[in-house]
This record gives C-alpha cells, structure tokens and sequence, in this order.
C-alpha cells in the first residue's frame, strides 16, 4: 500500500481533538480518523477487542505494535473498498501516534506533512471537560477522575514527546481553552495556511 499524506490533531484528552477533527473534516478535504474511534467500533468480544479494553480501563495505551497493525489494517481496508485514495486524499490522525515508537512503526502508512497542537495549560479544565462527556456520551474511560489523572500523566511522560521526533517548521501551536468555535476557527486559519504553504 503507497503511503497516505497525513496531518494530525494533536493534544491532552479532552482537548477537544475529536470535536475540532469532525468540524475541519467536514469543511476540508481532509479525511478525519480517530484511532478513539477505530479501537471503540471493534467488537468487544474479539481477542483485538480484549486486548484494548485490559488496557483502556486502566488509563493506560495500547501497546504500539498491536495500536499500528489495526490501524493499518483499518485504513487498508478504506483504501480496498474505494473510501480513500492514497493518491489525492490526505487524512487527519487523532490519536496516533501516540508514542515516540509509533512515529516510525507509522511511516511506512502514512507520511506525516502538518501537525495542528491544541494547548490546554489548567488540567483541571480538562478533568471538568471529560467529566461532562462521560455524562453526555456515557464513556466509562472519561468517567473515573483517577484514570483521566492517569491519562494524563501518560499524555505528559510519553504522547507529548512524538512532538520532538517532528521537524518545529510543521507545527501550529493552538490555544485550547478558548471556546470550541474560537479553537476551530484557530486550526482553520492553520489549516489554510499550511494548504497555502504546500502549494
């Protein structure tokens, strides 16, 4: 399978990545894929889906092999069935990589050409954001304020170090505590820029 041009959200859970991804996915081009979304829409009772749920009741990240081979897997399967075309579409990642190892086990899928980082500097407004989603999406992962503490600690010690494996010249750094309109408005402008900047 040829590589993919890629750009990803990037930021702390709750964050809003998911949000902002589905509003710039539907007003661009681009091809919004959340890894959330891939792990959540795998059966449970699939040895896949025993593996994710031992490891998202803790807080804690799959590990990167089994996270890149159903990533891989999902995004062939998009590409075999005429929902992407590695030759014109570019995707946007939320979620991956999350781990400095999956910036290369990624590589070989995807070629990584802008990364958009939405900044959260209260972590307490991002306890508050998940707890409130718990309630409104019933997800159990954001509904225990110690495995969303946990969940961030992991984002701080692992996931914010993929940043240094990228080139600074391709990151946007965004303001995150702005309302959800001011933070899409933001990576928009972003956005627009990069497309400017690549042509």
């Amino acid at each position: 399978m040829a590589q993919i041009s890629a750009v990803l959200i990037f930021g702390a859970p709750g964050s809003g990545k998911g949000t902002v991804g589905a509003k710039l996915a539907a007003t661009t081009a681009l091809k919004h894929l959340s890894t959330g979304d891939i792990f959540r829409g795998i059966a449970p009772s699939s040895e896949s889906g025993k593996l994710l749920a031992s490891y998202s009741s803790k807080g804690l990240l799959v590990p990167d092999e089994a996270t890149v081979e159903i990533f891989g897997r999902y995004v062939e399967g998009l590409v075999n069935t005429n929902k992407l075309n590695p030759a014109k579409d570019t995707l946007l990642l939320d979620g991956i990589p999350r781990t400095v190892a999956q910036v290369d086990l990624i590589k070989p899928i995807v070629d990584v050409k802008h990364i958009f980082v939405l900044d959260i500097k209260d972590e307490e407004t991002i306890v508050a954001r998940l707890l409130n989603r718990a309630k409104i999406e019933g997800r159990k992962d954001d509904a225990d304020v110690n495995v969303i503490k946990n969940r961030l600690n992991v984002y701080k010690e692992s996931t914010a170090k993929v940043l240094e494996k990228y080139d600074p010249k391709i990151i946007s750094h965004i303001t995150g505590d702005n309302t959800p309109d001011e933070v899409f408005l933001d990576v928009l402008k972003a956005y627009v820029d990069f497309t400017k900047s690549a042509k």
